[in-house]
């Protein structure tokens, strides 16, 4: 993939940048200091800028991480009263490919588990992660693959496979980042490989230094 960005003074990127905020101008109306949603059918474009936004606040504790089956605490980390209590727990390890962990193992795979992505443990455990919004990045990136990382997710009980809600990856000094990807034209943050939401431009990987949620802390390796 490709991973373009456009100058910030050039007129072209001035002009999708004032699309984009055309679209959000449009659908917002402010009153009395509170701002609502217009009554108007959101753009499809507009509707996947703010799915990013509320992926982004999920990963912090701050949204529901699943809606409809109730709200993450930010301080525990666990599903509010009420409803299933999902705490979320963090990994680490390497994400490798299943065939390749399974092979080192002295087990042979047919190539229908070639593309199966897994977290190899410091302990040596191999755990399924699902490929959703943000876990399919370890599918598509090979970048992100066989190198150390953090991840922030949870297990449902009975169900061994791992939902990643956010990634760590260690820089060569070995400091924690965190990673997504970056459209440089509208600057909204997206987890999987895929044009831009808003302006269908080519992103880039993006890695930033940050620590580990309140919740769940441990010291840099």
């Amino acid at each position: 993939m490709s991973t373009r960005s456009c100058p910030r003074g050039d007129e072209k990127l001035n002009r999708r940048r004032a699309a984009c905020f055309g679209l959000v101008v449009a659908l917002i109306t402010a009153t009395d200091g509170h701002v609502t949603t217009s009554s108007a059918e959101p753009s499809a474009s507009a509707k996947a800028a703010a799915n990013a936004s509320d992926r982004d606040e999920a990963q912090e504790g701050k949204a529901p991480a699943d809606k409809g089956r109730g709200q993450i605490d930010a301080d525990t980390g666990q599903k509010k009263a009420g409803t299933e209590s999902l705490r979320r727990e963090l990994l680490s390890g390497k994400v490798v490919l299943l065939q390749d962990a399974l092979k080192r193992r002295g087990i042979r795979a047919t190539a229908e588990m070639k593309d199966q992505a897994v977290l190899e443990t410091d302990s040596g455990d191999l755990v399924p992660l699902v490929s959703d919004w943000r876990g399919r990045a370890f599918f598509q990136d090979k970048r992100l693959r066989d190198r150390r990382v953090d991840l922030v997710g949870m297990r449902r009980p009975g169900i061994p496979y791992f939902q990643v809600l956010m990634i760590f990856t260690f820089d060569e000094q070995g400091d924690r980042q965190y990673m997504d990807y970056w459209c440089d034209i509208c600057s909204i943050p997206m987890y999987e490989i895929k044009p831009c939401d808003c302006c269908q431009a080519d992103i880039r990987l993006r890695f930033q230094p940050r620590d580990l949620p309140e919740y769940i802390r441990k010291p840099n390796p």
